[in-house]
């Protein structure tokens, strides 16, 4: 089996929350030590707090401790690298980081700030630069007929004004008009859209 390989720390790279689940989580030394079972926001900051974890294999449960964000190393595309064990931390420390969040987000409906229906987030979309830093940068929604792509899953962009209003993620119209069909294009859509919002700041 060969060992997973450290992550690229030359440029950015979107990715899915639902990708990083059951990464593995590897040490330095090279050790696979846990797998990654869920990912913990911190919403008032739009990044992540850390991850709760699950042991390796097929029979094995979740695990007491979690990992919070600054004991990351790395994070990839095919592992989560630590320095050793002694970075984790309780799980409660680690979910009480994301208690700002507001809950899971998956399932709320996306709409404007003049009431049209985007659609509902089937996942988050995720920035990591450099594989040490991570935001959360829009949301993977089902979308609605308002957006005209006979309810395929598309990505809007996460912008500063975003609100939680009960069931629904309430964001200004002009992010709708940055929705991108793939990861690829999506980034693109980001950097325009961080363009639109410095311009009218």
């Amino acid at each position: 089996m060969t060992a997973p390989q450290p992550p690229s720390s030359s440029s950015s790279a979107m990715m899915l929350a639902s990708e990083i689940t059951k990464r593995p989580v590897v040490t330095l030394a090279g050790e696979a030590v846990a797998q990654v079972k869920d990912l913990v926001f911190d919403g008032t900051a739009g990044r992540i707090a850390g991850f709760t974890l699950s042991g390796r294999g097929l029979l094995s449960g979740p695990l007491r401790h979690s990992l919070p964000w600054p004991g990351v190393h790395g994070l990839g595309h095919d592992a989560v690298m630590i320095k050793d064990e002694s970075v984790f931390e309780s799980k409660a420390d680690v979910l009480e980081r994301g208690s700002a969040g507001g809950g899971d987000v998956l399932g709320s409906r996306v709409l404007t700030d003049g009431g049209t229906d985007l659609g509902r987030i089937s996942d988050v979309v995720v920035e990591v630069v450099e594989g040490t830093t991570a935001h959360v940068v829009g949301y993977e929604i089902a979308s609605s007929d308002a957006l005209d792509r006979q309810g395929r899953k598309v990505f809007i962009p996460l912008s500063e004004t975003t609100a939680v209003s009960g069931e629904a993620l309430v964001i200004p119209a002009a992010a709708a008009e940055f929705v991108a069909d793939d990861l690829p294009g999506f980034a693109a859509a980001v950097q325009a859209y961080r363009a639109r919002r410095g311009t009218e700041v």
